[in-house]
């Protein structure tokens, strides 16, 4: 027998899977986007706490320097 052609059902339905697999494809790719750009914005967000720290221990040395000459009130 001779192969019947498809229908034009079939035939979209193909094309509507081909497409879902590329879109499933890139999903995964922004999926791992995304978690790398979390992953580098924790790090920066953890460098401001490092850095707010280091000001705040600047600060009090500072403040006890100007104590010691006498530049502010104690």
């Amino acid at each position: 027998m001779a192969e019947e052609p498809d229908s034009i059902v079939l035939r979209y339905l193909r094309q509507i899977d081909q497409k879902v697999d590329v879109m499933g494809e890139r999903l995964s790719e922004l999926t791992a986007r995304v978690a790398s750009v979390e992953v580098q914005v924790a790090g920066i967000r953890t460098d401001i706490v490092r850095l707010d720290h280091r000001l705040d221990t600047f600060d009090a040395r500072l403040q006890r320097i100007e104590k010691r000459l006498d530049l502010i009130e104690a």
